[in-house]
Formats: C-alpha cells, sequence, structure tokens
C-alpha cells in the first residue's frame, strides 16, 4: 500500500508536468479575442470587467502579474496562470479516476497485487492525459479566461470529497466539508459552475455514511442535493446582498450615514453573529442561546428570503424558529458544520467587496460601476442580459398582453433603488426608489410548458422554423380592442423537436463528441452539412463510410477537412474507450453501481443540465463548448476506468501483471493520438493577432481622438492594449452598446489617462437614473432643427416640452425628425479636420434626417450631442467608428464618412453618391506603414475561424484602398499594396475566394499578368473542389449550403472564366469549363448571357 500512495503521488506529479509543459509550449504570448483582453486588463490594475466579475479571478491573476518584467509580459504571465491551473486540473483528475478505480478493482478487505496496481495507475495516466488534451479543456488552459480557473475548483471540490470519503470515520474529518464549504463561496467568485458539483458530492456522503443504500435513498439523496443548490443559488448568495442592502437603507435613509456604511456593519455584524452561533454550538452550554443564535445567524445570511415576496423569508423564519424552539433533541454536531461553513462561504463570497472597493475608486474600467449594494446586486444578477423562460413562458409568437388601453400588463416586482443624484454638494447621501422591476405577462394561450422557442427576433424565428420544419398549430386569439386573430403555435413536439435537435445535439453532443471522436474542422456554422464537426449524424455517418465505403463522404474528409488545421481524427478511441469504462463502472458490484451514480450525475449536472438552464437561441456568436467542461471532465473519469475494464478482460487469457501492462500501453494509445491531433489548433505561441488588431485600430485614431466600437472583439483588444500595455492612451474607446447606459455615460466624461472627458453636454441630472433613455421623435416643427436647440428642447424640465400635441400623457420627446449641426469651415481647417485641398468641400452644415424612425435610444442621443458639442468646439477631437460596428448605428452619417483603415472618421464633406470616401493616402500610410500583423503571415501559426473572419476584413480593406489609388491613378502605391496584401495575408492562411477575384483583375490591370493568373487560379481550384462535393450531395443536404454552391458557381462561372476570357487567355477558361463539365454543370448558357 505504501508503494501505491508513492507511485499515485509521483505519477499524479508527472502528469502535472506533462500537461504544465504542454501548455506552457503552446500558450498565447498575448491577450486573445473575445472576453480575454477585459479579464487580462482587469486582473492587472483590479479593474471592474463585465456581470457578474471575477474577484479572485482578479486577485489571483494579479499575483502572477507582479512576475511579469514589463507590461507586454502581463499577459503572458496571466495566460501562465491559466496553464498551470490546468495542470493542476489535470492533477486532481488522475487521483479521483485512481480513487475511483481503486473502489472496483480491489475489494474490500483485499490486498492490493501488483497488477491491479498497474491498472489503477494505468487508468489515471489515460483518463487525465486524454482530458488535458481534449479539445475543449486545451483551449482554455492557454488562455487569460476564467473556465481554467472555474474548472480547477470544480475538480478540487470532487477531488476533496473523495479524500473525505477515505477518512469519513476519523476525527475532525468534517474538516473537508468546511473546506468544500469555502471552495464554493471562492469559486462563486470565479464562476457559478461549482455548485453543480453539489450533487455527486451529496451521493458521496450518503453512500459513504449509510450502510443500506439503495434507490429510493439515492433519489433521496438527490433531491437534497437539489435543494442545497436552490438555498445557495436563491437563497444564500442573493441573501447576503438582500440583506446588506436592508441595512444600507437603515444607515444611509433613516440615519444619515454616508453610502456603504450599512453594509460595512452588516458584514461584521454576520461574522460576530456566526461566530456566536458556532460558539455556542461548539459549547452547548444554554439551549436557548444555542438555538436563537443559530435562527439569527441564518437570517441575518438571508438564507429565508427566497423571491422578492417578504411574506416568504417570514415565513421561512418562523417555520425554522418552530423546528429550532420546539424539537427536544437537536443535531447538534450538524447544525456547527452548516454555520462554519455558511461562515466560509461568506468569507469567500465576500472577496465581491473588491468589487465595490474598485468601482467606487471609479478606475477606467468600471463596468455597471457597482459602487453600492444595490448596483452590486444588479451585477450579481446579471440584469442587463435579461431573462429567458425555463419550465413555462412565451412562446416566438407570443405578445405582451395588454389593457383595455392598450398598455401593456405586468406583475410588479420589488423596488430598484439606486443613488440620488446630487445637485447641491451639500446634500446628504440618500437613495431613492426609480423604478420596480417588472415581470410582463405574455397572452396565456400562446404560452408553453418548457419552451425552448422563446425568442422574438426575426434571425432567430426564421432558425427555428428550419430546425423544426416548423408547421404549427391554429390558436384563436383575441387583442385589446377584442379582435379575434389566428396566430401558428409552436406544437409541444415542434418545441421538442428543437430542443433535441439544436440545444442538445448541435449545441452539446457535437462538443462532446468534437472532444472524444475527433472534430470535422474548426468552422462554427449553424447546422449546414458541411459545418456540423461531429455530432451524433455525423458518428452514424463515419461508421457508414467505413462499412460501405462511402466516397462522397471519403472525399469531404480528405480534401476539404484536411486543409482545415481544426480537423481532428481520434477514429472515436476516447468515445468507446470512455463507453467500456461506464459500463465496466456501472456493472462492478455494489461500489460500481455507487461510483457510477456519482460520476453520471457530475456528468448530467456538468452538461445536460446546463443546456436545460442557458437555454439557447440559433445563431450563437461563438462556439459555447467551454460552458461544459465540466461534463467533459466527468466523461475522462470512464475514459480512464476503461483501461481497468481492458486489464479485467485480458485476464482470462494472461495472467494480471501482463494483462494491466498490455491494456495501459494499449490504452496510452488514446492520448498519443489525441495530442498528436490537437497540438497544431491549439498551438497559439508566436500569434498576436488580438493585440495587434487593437493596435491597428487605434494607430488609425488621430491623437486624442474618440472611436465609436460595438462588440467584444472590437472593443476588449483596444481596452487591452491602452490598459495593460499603455499603447495610445490618448485615445478613447467608447462601446455603443455600453453608451446607453448612464453609469457609462457617466465614465466617458470623466478623465481616462491622456485622453480628456468626452464632449457630452448633458447633465448627470438630465440622463442619470434612467430618466431619459429615449426620446421620441415626433415632427412638431415639420422643418429641420439644429442639434443644440433639439437637445435644449428635449433636456428641459418645463411641462410644455413634454406635451405632444393631440397625445395624452408627458414625454421625453424632440419635436422634429430632421437635425442640422452648423459647420464652422474655418474651425474644421484650423483642427486638421479637412486637409486645404477639400476647402471648398465643406458643408455649410451636416444634414440628419431620422423619417425612418419614431425614436431614439440614449446612445444615439449621445452620438449626436458628442459630434454636435465638438464642432461648437471647432472640431479639436477627430471622431471615429470602428468599421465592424453596424450601419444600424451609423446615424444617417455615412455620407460624412472618410475611411482611414480600420475606422471611418467624420468629416464634415459629403460625397455626394451617399456612400463613405476613403482617404487613400492617410488608409495607405496606416495600412502599409503602422499595422502590424500578428504573425498571421506566419504558415506555422494557427488562426483560428474567427481571426480568419478579421483577416477577410482586412483582405476587403486592400481591396478597397488599391480600388480608390487605381481610381486616382496612384499605380505605383495600388502594385505595393496589392504585392503587401498578398504578402501579408496570404492564401495559406486566409484561402482566397470572390473577393479575391478583384485582386486578380487589379493584377491584370496593373499589368502583371503572371501573378493574375496565378491567383484566379488558385481561386478557380478552390471553387472547383468545393463544388466536385456539393454536386455528390442529396437534395436535403444541398438545401443547407444552397448558398455557398450559388456563390462558387457565380465565382467561376460570372468571374473567373470570363475574366481568362477577358486577356485572352482561352486555355485557361477552357480547362476550367470542362473541369465544370465533368461534374455535371455545364456553364455555356450562362457565359453566353454575359
Amino acid at each position: 500500500m505504501k508503494q501505491y500512495k508513492l507511485l499515485n503521488n509521483v505519477l499524479g506529479w508527472v502528469v502535472f508536468v506533462i500537461s504544465a509543459v504542454t501548455y506552457i509550449l503552446t500558450l498565447e504570448p498575448t491577450a486573445s479575442f473575445w472576453d480575454c483582453g477585459e479579464f487580462i486588463s482587469s486582473a492587472y490594475k483590479l479593474e471592474v470587467g463585465h456581470p457578474p466579475g471575477n474577484p479572485i479571478f482578479m486577485l489571483t491573476g494579479r499575483f502572477f502579474a507582479n512576475f511579469a518584467s514589463d507590461p507586454t509580459q502581463v499577459a503572458y504571465m496571466i495566460n501562465l496562470m491559466s496553464g498551470l491551473l490546468s495542470a493542476g486540473t489535470i492533477l486532481l483528475l488522475f487521483w479521483t479516476i485512481t480513487h475511483l478505480a481503486r473502489k472496483i478493482v480491489v475489494k474490500e478487505g483485499e490486498e492490493m497485487s501488483m497488477g491491479q496496481m498497474i491498472a489503477i495507475l494505468g487508468s489515471g495516466l489515460v483518463g487525465s492525459l486524454a482530458y488535458a488534451f481534449s479539445d475543449t479543456f486545451w483551449f482554455s488552459a492557454v488562455e487569460g479566461e476564467v473556465y481554467a480557473y472555474s474548472s480547477f475548483c470544480t475538480a478540487l471540490v470532487f477531488w476533496l470529497i473523495l479524500k473525505w470519503e477515505t477518512v469519513a470515520d476519523e476525527p475532525h474529518s468534517y474538516r473537508y466539508i468546511v473546506l468544500i464549504a469555502y471552495l464554493i463561496g471562492i469559486s462563486i467568485a470565479v464562476h457559478l459552475l461549482n455548485l453543480l458539483c453539489i450533487p455527486a458530492i451529496v451521493l458521496v456522503y450518503y453512500y459513504r455514511k449509510f450502510k443500506n443504500t439503495n434507490a429510493k435513498g439515492s433519489l433521496i439523496a438527490i433531491a437534497i442535493s437539489f435543494a442545497i443548490i436552490v438555498i445557495l443559488l436563491y437563497g444564500l448568495i442573493p441573501g447576503f446582498v438582500k440583506v446588506a442592502g436592508w441595512a444600507e437603507l437603515l444607515f444611509v435613509n433613516v440615519f444619515g450615514a454616508p453610502f456603504n456604511t450599512g453594509v460595512i456593519i452588516y458584514f461584521f455584524l454576520v461574522i460576530g453573529c456566526i461566530s456566536w452561533a458556532i460558539y455556542e454550538t461548539y459549547s452547548q452550554k444554554n439551549k436557548f442561546r444555542l438555538r436563537l443564535s443559530f435562527l439569527i445567524s441564518v437570517i441575518m445570511v438571508g438564507i429565508p428570503f427566497i423571491g422578492d415576496k417578504i411574506w416568504i423569508g417570514i415565513l421561512l423564519s418562523i417555520i425554522l424558529a418552530c423546528y429550532l424552539f420546539f424539537k427536544e433533541k437537536l443535531p447538534v454536531r450538524a447544525l456547527n458544520t452548516i454555520l462554519v461553513s455558511i461562515m466560509v462561504i461568506f468569507i469567500g463570497y465576500s472577496s465581491y467587496a473588491l468589487i465595490v472597493i474598485r468601482s467606487s475608486a471609479n478606475t477606467p474600467m468600471d463596468q455597471n460601476s457597482p459602487e453600492d449594494v444595490f448596483k452590486l446586486a444588479s451585477y450579481l444578477n446579471r440584469e442587463q442580459y435579461g431573462d429567458r423562460p425555463l419550465l413555462f413562458g412565451n412562446t416566438f409568437v407570443s405578445d405582451v398582453a395588454r389593457d383595455n388601453n392598450g398598455a401593456p400588463m405586468f406583475k410588479e416586482g420589488s423596488a430598484i433603488w439606486r443613488r440620488n443624484i446630487k445637485t447641491d454638494k451639500n446634500e446628504k447621501d440618500k437613495y431613492i426608489i426609480i423604478d420596480h422591476k417588472r415581470d410582463y405577462i405574455y397572452t396565456p394561450e400562446l404560452d408553453m410548458f418548457f419552451p425552448r422557442m422563446y425568442s422574438s427576433s426575426p434571425q432567430h424565428i426564421e432558425a427555428y422554423k428550419e430546425w423544426t420544419n416548423f408547421k404549427g398549430k391554429p390558436v384563436k386569439v383575441k387583442n385589446y380592442q377584442g379582435e379575434t386573430h389566428t396566430v401558428y403555435k409552436p406544437t409541444f413536439g415542434e418545441n421538442l423537436k428543437f430542443f433535441l435537435d439544436y440545444q442538445l445535439n448541435f449545441m452539446y453532443w457535437r462538443y462532446f463528441m468534437w472532444n472524444f471522436a475527433g472534430r470535422q474542422n474548426d468552422l462554427q456554422g449553424n447546422g449546414e452539412v458541411s459545418n456540423r464537426g461531429y455530432n451524433l449524424t455525423t458518428i452514424i455517418r463515419t461508421l457508414l463510410w467505413v462499412i460501405n465505403n462511402d466516397k462522397n463522404y471519403k472525399f469531404w474528409i480528405l480534401y476539404r477537412a484536411k486543409a482545415n488545421k481544426g480537423r481532428n481524427v481520434f477514429y472515436m478511441m476516447p468515445l468507446i474507450l470512455g463507453l467500456i469504462g461506464l459500463f465496466f463502472q456501472a456493472y462492478s458490484g455494489k461500489k460500481g453501481i455507487e461510483g457510477f451514480w456519482v460520476t453520471f450525475f457530475l456528468f448530467f449536472m456538468t452538461g445536460i443540465a446546463i443546456v436545460i438552464y442557458l437555454n439557447q437561441t440559433p445563431y450563437q456568436p461563438r462556439e459555447r463548448d467551454y460552458a461544459y467542461a465540466g461534463s467533459f471532465y466527468a466523461f475522462a473519469i470512464w475514459i480512464g476506468l476503461g483501461v481497468a475494464a481492458i486489464s479485467k478482460g485480458l485476464e482470462r487469457y494472461l495472467s494480471p501483471k501482463v494483462a494491466s501492462s498490455i491494456a495501459t500501453v494499449l490504452c496510452l494509445i488514446v492520448p498519443i493520438q489525441m495530442v498528436s491531433q490537437t497540438w497544431d489548433d491549439h498551438d497559439r505561441s508566436g500569434r498576436y493577432t488580438c493585440r495587434d488588431f487593437g493596435k491597428n485600430y487605434l494607430s488609425c485614431i488621430e491623437k486624442d481622438g474618440i472611436i465609436f466600437t460595438n462588440g467584444d472583439n472590437d472593443t476588449f483588444p483596444l481596452w487591452y492594449v491602452q490598459e495593460t500595455e499603455g499603447y495610445r492612451t490618448d485615445v478613447r474607446v467608447c462601446n455603443l452598446s455600453y453608451l446607453q447606459t448612464d453609469w457609462y455615460i457617466d465614465q466617458m466624461k470623466s478623465q481616462a489617462y491622456e485622453s480628456t472627458p468626452l464632449p457630452i453636454s448633458m447633465k448627470e441630472y438630465q440622463y442619470g437614473n434612467g430618466k431619459r433613455e429615449y426620446a421620441y421623435l415626433y415632427n412638431v416643427t415639420q422643418q429641420p432643427m439644429s442639434v443644440s436647440d433639439a437637445m435644449n428642447f428635449f433636456l428641459s424640465d418645463e411641462e410644455w416640452t413634454k406635451k405632444i400635441p393631440e397625445a395624452q400623457g408627458t414625454f421625453n420627446y424632440f419635436p422634429t425628425n430632421a437635425f442640422y449641426i452648423p459647420v464652422d469651415s474655418a474651425s474644421v481647417l484650423k483642427s486638421g479636420t479637412v486637409t486645404p485641398e477639400l476647402k471648398d468641400s465643406i458643408v455649410k452644415r451636416i444634414d440628419l434626417s431620422y423619417t425612418n424612425k419614431n425614436s431614439m435610444t440614449l446612445n444615439e442621443i449621445a452620438i449626436l450631442d458628442m459630434i454636435n458639442t465638438n464642432a461648437k468646439e471647432g472640431w479639436k477631437r477627430p471622431i471615429y467608428y470602428a468599421v465592424t460596428v453596424g450601419p444600424e448605428m451609423y446615424m444617417n452619417l455615412k455620407p460624412y464618412f472618410s475611411r482611414v483603415g480600420l475606422a471611418y472618421r467624420i468629416v464634415p464633406v459629403k460625397n455626394p453618391d451617399g456612400d463613405s470616401s476613403i482617404d487613400t493616402e492617410k488608409m495607405y500610410d496606416n495600412m502599409m506603414n503602422k499595422f502590424v500583423w500578428g504573425g498571421i503571415e506566419n504558415p506555422n501559426v494557427y488562426l483560428d475561424e474567427n481571426i480568419r473572419r478579421m483577416c477577410f476584413t482586412l483582405r476587403m480593406m486592400f481591396v478597397e484602398l488599391i480600388g480608390q489609388l487605381m481610381e486616382e491613378g496612384k499605380t505605383d502605391k495600388a502594385l505595393k499594396a496589392l504585392d503587401y496584401c498578398m504578402e501579408k495575408i496570404p492564401g495559406t492562411a486566409i484561402p482566397h475566394d470572390y473577393i479575391s477575384t478583384q485582386l486578380a483583375m487589379n493584377y491584370y490591370q496593373l499589368g502583371q499578368k503572371e501573378k493574375a493568373k496565378k491567383l484566379l487560379e488558385e481561386i478557380a481550384d478552390n471553387s472547383f473542389e468545393y463544388l466536385k462535393w456539393y454536386t455528390t450531395l442529396t437534395p436535403n443536404q444541398l438545401r443547407s449550403i444552397d448558398r455557398d454552391v450559388q456563390i462558387n458557381q457565380f465565382i467561376l462561372i460570372k468571374n473567373v472564366i470570363p475574366m481568362f476570357i477577358s486577356q485572352n487567355d482561352q486555355e485557361s477558361a477552357m480547362k476550367y469549363v470542362n473541369k465544370l463539365k465533368s461534374i455535371g454543370i455545364d456553364p455555356t448558357a450562362m457565359l453566353q448571357q454575359q
């Protein structure tokens, strides 16, 4: 046994070293796209990231950042933290597998043999390394995100309950339970995923503490575990904040204390009450004090106050009091453990004080500004992301029910408290109610049990119908006017079909399969036959290919997928080995089935249960596999147990020692095959694209400029290079999706590093606390109005400015739908906004008409205000839109856009054709001299689909720049830009497609026939190979990719072949005509139409 313990420890640390070295060698050296730049910046400077925050990640990241030699190394050190935590997860997984394997391999009371030891340790090696090299886990291990940290916390909590299991009968064994509680409190400040381990933890406790375990007892244990999750998720976690809010109102509004006084006092009161209760349960000197202290402690932490109804909390408190004071004999040890657990959860959870403290310091990044307990509650509840129905609710055809006057009906919820906005610095601090939460009531006839198709977005509705072959059932509903009309409501069968086909199969089993069966490619797609990845359908198809030698599928795998580094071939070995381990554990006697249910509930709760809870809509902006990493962790346990199963089978023919050795060696092929396949698409060393894209955006901006952004990937990289690396801190990045909130406008009106406040004329009391979140456009004046006059009218509090003719009530509105901004040409020239050569093109005023709109949101109002104020102040601040911002936010300013690279500058020069213009001198200088390329030109650097999409945007920019340069007669620069484009964005990194045909034409026009022909042939070959595969598909399969078929036919027939003909290259033209004919496509008729 001593030998086993030594080898178990040694091999555990061996897999730690193997995985740590793997992750360190493949770490991204800087920030990654999506949230990573924000997380790294928030950790480095302890700033406030997006809800619900992650203070423990911030503190740990800050510790690792201290070891960076300079700011450019901060991201690497925080990425290294993820890598080491991930290696720690693999270490814990190894020990978890060996623990569970030992329970079924070695019978109770039996001495462990050498063969059994090899089988157990081999199980740990194979299972842990398989998970280490799996796609999802490796992806999170090499970037500075919370998911690596969350996985480590999950693994640690699960391993600790198994550790407790071995010492459960020893004195003070409950210290492991307390430690688990503390880690749950800590992990809440990283990610809530840890709570989903509770059913597995409770089952381990039940199987260990009760002798005659059975199915009924297991179900009761599961029910108790769900109750614990509900108490934690809806009682304890929000209860802390809720009771703290009452204390805050008492001390601030009643006693006149400063903001946050009540929270501080509440914190110490809770610590004092729980400490008192712990002492009473430990000493047991006075039964009354014991009962009273426990009751007060539970009430003080807010556990009874589930939901918004105060009577529920009072009722539950009375029930608890009756139990405590009328039950003769209390389980004092259990009460003591509960109190200590609550205490340590509270201490771990109190790390959120960091968020309040740093928000109060007004850090440059201060999302949602949670500087008091009420804003913190909103922040923790992720209220900005909205709600979704789970068990019962609306469908996509549901409408909000209305009363007889047509007003929407809703249930009024709890009050929304906010700080009173002071107009006098001598005013006392005070909280006021600005509104109440509203739960809108939907037409009951159109509601449904377990609603999966609920989004009213037109894009989502279309996808719902495609995924379900929607027909619906007619339902007659009445509107508030009493008129009856028929609505086609989705049937429950269609609803269930969407859940099974999209939410479960496409958004879970597809991820599961690409981790353990293999991956088709790294293209996200939306269920098309070309981009499905591996799911249940493609696994079946793969099997049919093997059995029937399906040439069509073979062609797809060998041609298209082979060129994609995201294609990983596992031959389903991890999947098969895991299934073997699953059945082996389930059929290995009482200990085996108990271990199976523990593992299964860990698998279910961190996988399928999350699918049900998330209730995801179609067209997710990114892959969501990271959410299910805990489920894949559980399956890796079964992969490990598969080794023990094979060893057991081989023992029929070989000695136990030989059988276990052979099984281990054979099964090690699984992680070896996995790492050989997944290395190339997880190796991010040498990739600086996120950082460099951020720098490229900022390098397009003149000094002291402002750039409007909108999404994660055109905002967070910019924040990262500014906040962490200190690059171009004179530029202010203004995210338009945040600009519709009062807290963000407050921040934009503050100094940030070298950037002065934005030119927003609105005062806080005019827009704060939801006062003017939108404005109606009501054309009272029937003529254009200056933005200044319109803003004065809109911001006025005089009663007459709130009355709309022939309408009842008061409204915030603009009395026009046409605005103008006066332009002083002298100021424009003096500021350098427009060059002297274009002085005659400067308009006298910028005219903006919004006849197609009936309202404006706060961010749109703020944009107009900024541009107008900036014009009044002499155009001192250059203002830009990032090219990635959608046209819906252009505010009809596009004719005044001048493209300078990755940004459009707003200039008072109007393009007559209504489109944006191109400043070729600035754009050429930015793209040729200032842009950095992040390694995309290096064929050894892996570029995932997201990066390739962004690089495609850069290629389109080159096309536009080259075209404009040629139009202006600057052919030398055009050729240099064209060659530079081919060098920096090569076809090996970003395959050439339709947009590149223009580059080929440019080469022809510039007299570079050989370069043009080579590029054109590359484009043509790509399109032909796609069409060759498409022609082998069934009509049903073609339906999902019909647009791709049309595009590739268009490329060849309408572009490539005519281009060859126009250059008198009949031989090349006929080559592709004949190729098309060989796959049954005759382009002759279409060519003759040209």
